[in-house]
């Protein structure tokens, strides 16, 4: 064996050494989503908005320039996310649940009926699998997987849960754009004072701050903001935001609800540092989709609720001071499933019986492993307008369907990531081995219900 050969068998020695060390001291963990965030409203990915206690986790840590939503809403890419899994086995969960509890596709309409519209305790795998491993487990901030009380938080696992249940709702008043409150703590609607970002905050903080010893911690922080209603900390109403203005908002409200979360994050920061517990928790900061109509999306075309870059690929950090270096850059394709199975292989939770369709995206990062390509796959229904999407390395392959029209479109992300020339009559190889990708993958993720 030659001697660089030698030295990359030793690396890769010590590697999965210090993958087993640390899976056996079971690291704390604070996924922190933020909500209709855009690629390039974080000033570390290009944005003119301020950010800096966000930015501090790419300086401290890794900045992923090709992370994708698992949907181009909130819903669907939250059901990945506690699943581990492609949203659409869950059944009914594609496109975000409608303010009320209404479903918005034929699937989730029938659901709806029968009062099972929402993620059944028995998919969440992600909190099922850390509480087995002995974790403590807090949410604080959006739900949105639910309305019904069977699927409240901590039916799903949660030993302690804040936030409201719902989309959006004002940031004062935390009712939704019909007025409805939607404000719960462990399954019961509450009324609270304050600001919803400040709110999501002081629970995350609390949460830390009571960890106890022997117990590691997962605390999942799925603020509000910068999803409407476009409100800043100073923008409080004598009543609330109803549905005629509720989209309304100018660029200088959403900065100062840029700021805000800026600042609640930068609070979670120092909490963790004072506690000492900096060197060994993974922070995760990343969208649960693209932007909306006043984020960033930088060089990317679309926005929330299509499947172009501009509705998927979303901003993600990681810092983990004991296991990743500081100051990083990775271009590898990744998802929001990934971290699943990532923090379930770190707690020693890995399912069995229960394939976890993520890579191991933190172990990738931690031993510097070089890009690979991935085939990645989206499905986006509400009414009678169905988009699709494989991806295959640098090619990405689009149907958007309203009712019996379909257009389609096929990219090279390499060469044109902003997606303005449709390459379906030039390339017809790739179209076809595309079509017949995600012809398979359909057929697969046949919902269970």
């Amino acid at each position: 064996m030659r001697l660089p050969e030698m030295l990359r068998a030793l690396l890769t020695c010590l590697c999965l050494a210090f993958a087993a060390s640390t899976s056996a001291r079971a690291p704390d963990v604070v996924l922190i989503l933020a909500d209709d965030m855009a690629y390039a409203d974080l000033s570390c990915y290009g944005g003119n908005t301020p950010t800096p206690n966000i930015d501090s986790l790419a300086r401290e840590g890794v900045r992923l320039t090709r992370f994708y939503a698992n949907a181009p809403e909130c819903t669907p890419t939250r059901t990945a996310l506690m699943t581990g899994r492609y949203p659409q086995r869950v059944g009914g969960m594609e496109c975000a649940l409608g303010t009320g509890n209404v479903g918005r596709y034929d699937d989730a309409i029938r659901l709806r009926q029968t009062h099972d519209l929402g993620l059944p305790v028995t998919e969440n795998t992600l909190v099922r699998g850390l509480k087995a491993a002995g974790y403590r487990c807090v949410v604080s901030g959006k739900w949105h997987l639910g309305y019904e009380p069977k699927f409240s938080p901590v039916e799903h696992g949660f030993d302690a849960s804040f936030g409201p249940n719902a989309g959006g709702v004002d940031y004062f008043h935390h009712s939704e754009w019909d007025g409805i409150p939607a404000l719960f703590e462990n399954g019961r609607a509450i009324k609270k004072d304050g600001y919803m970002t400040d709110l999501i905050t002081d629970y995350a903080v609390a949460a830390i701050e009571k960890r106890e010893a022997g117990h590691p911690l997962f605390l999942y922080v799925p603020y509000t903001a910068p999803h409407t209603p476009y409100q800043g900390p100073k923008d409080r109403k004598p009543e609330p935001l109803l549905e005629p203005v509720w989209n309304e908002g100018s660029v200088e409200t959403y900065k100062a609800m840029m700021r805000s979360l800026d600042d609640g994050v930068g609070r979670i920061l120092a909490s963790l540092e004072k506690r000492g517990m900096k060197r060994e928790t993974i922070v995760v900061f990343m969208s649960d989709n693209g932007g909306a109509k006043l984020g960033n999306s930088g060089p990317f075309s679309g926005t929330k609720g299509t499947l172009y870059e501009g509705g998927l690929r979303v901003p993600c950090l990681v810092r983990w001071p004991a296991g990743i270096d500081a100051g990083l850059t990775s271009d590898q394709t990744s998802v929001t499933m990934d971290f699943t199975h990532s923090v379930l292989r770190l707690a020693g939770a890995l399912p069995a019986g229960r394939k976890l369709e993520g890579m191991d995206i933190l172990a990738h990062l931690a031993e510097k492993r070089p890009a690979i390509p991935r085939t990645l796959f989206w499905r986006y229904r509400r009414g009678e307008s169905t988009w699709r999407a494989a991806m295959e390395g640098e090619l990405k392959l689009i149907h958007q369907q309203n009712g019996g029209d379909l257009k389609r479109e096929l990219f090279d992300l390499k060469e044109d990531a902003g997606e303005k020339s449709n390459l379906l009559s030039t390339r017809p190889k790739d179209v076809e081995r595309l079509e017949a990708l995600l012809q398979s993958w359909q057929a697969d993720v046949k919902a269970a219900r």
